[in-house]
């Protein structure tokens, strides 16, 4: 059975860090490019990072600079080191493999709060 579990969010000042975490299991993991999607409260979820299989990243325009995504592949997981956060960082932070297998999966997520 597929489990994907996000974690690591939080409340922080505007300017600050987090590192967000998500395990995977019950999956190939290396097989899969995988990403982060956020959701700000009345918005559209929102493509936020791609870590594809190979390594090479790519970044949505928004948080390129100040957001790096990395992969795992021993531990079959995925992070976000977010730094210089900014109030519309603010939002719910999902992971998800990029197949069309998982494209209605949506996780818990993680809630990430910036104050200004």
């Amino acid at each position: 059975q597929v489990q994907i579990v996000e974690s690591g969010g939080g409340l922080v000042p505007a300017g600050g860090s987090l590192m967000l975490s998500c395990d995977v299991s019950g999956i190939a993991f290396s097989r899969y490019d995988m990403a982060w999607y956020r959701q700000a409260p009345g918005n559209q979820r929102e493509w936020v990072a791609i870590v594809v299989t190979s390594g090479a990243t790519n970044y949505g325009d928004s948080v390129k600079g100040r957001f790096t995504i990395s992969r795992n592949d021993a531990e079959s997981t995925v992070s976000l080191q977010m730094n210089n956060l900014k109030p519309a960082d603010t939002g719910v932070y999902y992971c998800k493999p990029m197949s069309v297998g998982f494209i209605n999966y949506w996780g818990q997520g993680t809630q990430v709060t910036v104050s200004s």
